[in-house]
């Protein structure tokens, strides 16, 4: 039987009033409901298997996210499919100037390839912070992005970047947007006969900073609040461009585009920084709040983290451009 370690409140399944009332009494054992088990050996027995399926089948990766979701049986899948035997969805590579990180890739190998700290620093710069190192080595890259948890850090990552993602089923493939990936709280875009089989990221631009900040109680906890903020300069130093994403302040990434605006045109003032932060704290989240942290703290956070990153991201970016 499997148990759920992380505390009660913790993310954002924990915020289901069912899932509180259950994981308050300790009498209750936590085991998931009947399901048939498939461990297919081949993507296209996979992607056969979701066509027969549909919506009653859910694909197992890492199985960090789903096996603590069907303990708490707000998870009941009919068929599980076991994708770890794919092994050609665990891939890091370049191509066509991004880079591609196959679903399956587990996130300890994203951590540490120099591949994707070379086209993508933010990548490597955000991986430390999901949970702990058992969990990192043994998540996957693309699980905890179909999951679309807002607490969780990835999501936030491949809004801010940009990323595609493609969806595989029998009747042919497609890539999506980020913008347009992530629905809602544990809700995505894929239909119900597709499997997320790739991620692509833009590689790394010249001139651009980054940067990646939480706040948790303690080390490997979903943060109260996180940011993602990257800024890239022009030859003369002024912004062209500002991102900034928020983690657990939603009910998915909060991509806070006014508050990036005031930063783009001109260069990046104290002034300009501070009134992104004001904007994206008031404006831009929607904070739930929980038992370590009320929707006011959440915002407080979310101010803090801005200045700190946004100032991180343009001394990155300055860096780049003096090549210091």
């Amino acid at each position: 039987m499997y148990a759920v370690t992380r505390p009660i409140d913790a993310g954002s399944l924990c915020t289901i009033p069912a899932v509180k009332k259950f994981a308050l009494r300790e009498d209750l054992p936590m085991k998931p409901a009947p399901f048939e088990y498939l461990s297919p050996t081949t993507l296209l027995q996979v992607l056969e298997s979701k066509a027969e399926h549909g919506d009653e089948a859910k694909p197992l990766a890492g199985g960090q996210s789903l096996i603590p979701a069907m303990n708490f049986r707000v998870s009941q899948p009919a068929v599980l499919i076991d994708l770890n035997k794919i092994e050609e969805l665990r891939y890091i590579r370049s191509q066509d100037g991004e880079l591609r990180i196959g679903a399956m890739t587990i996130q300890a190998d994203v951590a540490s390839s120099p591949l994707v700290a070379e086209l993508q620093p933010l990548i490597s710069e955000t991986m430390p912070n999901i949970a702990h190192p058992q969990i990192r080595n043994r998540g996957t890259f693309g699980g905890s992005l179909a999951h679309a948890d807002p607490a969780s850090e990835l999501p936030v990552v491949a809004t801010a970047l940009n990323a595609r993602f493609k969806a595989q089923s029998t009747r042919g493939e497609r890539w999506i947007d980020a913008e347009e990936f992530f629905i809602t709280m544990f809700t995505t875009a894929l239909e119900p006969d597709e499997v997320l089989t790739e991620i692509a990221f833009p590689a790394f631009s010249k001139n651009m900073g980054w940067s990646f900040l939480e706040v948790t109680r303690r080390a490997g906890d979903y943060a109260m609040a996180g940011v993602a903020a990257l800024v890239s300069l022009d030859a003369e130093s002024i912004c062209r461009e500002a991102r900034l994403v928020y983690l657990n302040v939603g009910d998915k990434a909060m991509d806070a585009r006014q508050a990036a605006a005031v930063l783009t045109g001109e260069k990046i003032t104290p002034q300009q920084i501070e009134a992104a932060a004001q904007i994206a704290a008031e404006q831009e989240i929607d904070p739930f709040g929980s038992v370590h942290a009320t929707p006011e703290y959440q915002r407080h956070l979310a101010k803090v983290l801005t200045r700190r990153a946004l100032q991180t991201a343009l001394s990155r970016a300055q860096s780049q451009l003096t090549g210091s």
